[in-house]
């Protein structure tokens, strides 16, 4: 099943805004994460973790959860396919596995916030380890999820054995005529 013309262009536009939006968000968290770590102002820190939590709860998890499925809509309405690329289902598993990180960590930015919404007086010892690990998480968070963006990009040649499956339904006669070497079957 492919999508019309427009309706693809449309599924796309969707994905790419909703991906590069994720790391721009992911970025100014990291940001944030450096202010509050670093920072010698207590109002700077209070205002950076209060920050982080609202930008992670309401920007950052929509836009995680939004760039899954639009991934999974432009893979099953495109000739790409789900699981017939390697690229592409390197891309869906380090982003699934980003988003998993980040609703475990969800707690972790939930009690850094409210713990300082809730002090009079910092105690940074107490907060020193929390802020450290969102720096860490942001950090391998924006890395994780650059792979994906610079594999959609580039598109690296490897087809999964379902993907050469699926190829040779379609048209048995295409490795003859493009000159390609059919892959080996499991038994053979």
């Amino acid at each position: 099943m492919t999508m019309a013309p427009g309706l693809r262009k449309f599924a796309l536009t969707v994905h790419v805004i909703c991906s590069v939006g994720l790391l721009g968000a992911i970025a100014g968290f990291l940001a944030l994460a450096i202010a509050g770590l670093t920072s010698q102002n207590d109002q700077m820190v209070r205002a950076a973790y209060l920050a982080m939590e609202l930008i992670a709860r309401f920007v950052i998890l929509a836009l995680a959860f939004a760039s899954l499925l639009t991934g999974l809509i432009q893979s099953v309405g495109t000739p790409w396919g789900l699981f017939r690329h390697y690229w592409f289902l390197v891309k869906l598993l380090l982003t699934a596995f980003a988003t998993i990180v980040l609703l475990v960590k969800m707690e972790l930015i939930g009690y850094a916030a409210a713990r300082l919404s809730a002090e009079t007086t910092l105690f940074r010892a107490d907060l020193r380890a929390a802020g450290i690990q969102l720096v860490i998480h942001a950090s391998g968070g924006l890395l994780v999820l650059l792979v994906p963006a610079i594999l959609s990009v580039y598109k690296p040649a490897g087809m999964t054995r379902y993907g050469w499956r699926k190829r040779s339904a379609i048209a048995p006669g295409l490795h003859a005529v493009v000159g390609l070497q059919a892959p080996k079957s499991p038994a053979s």
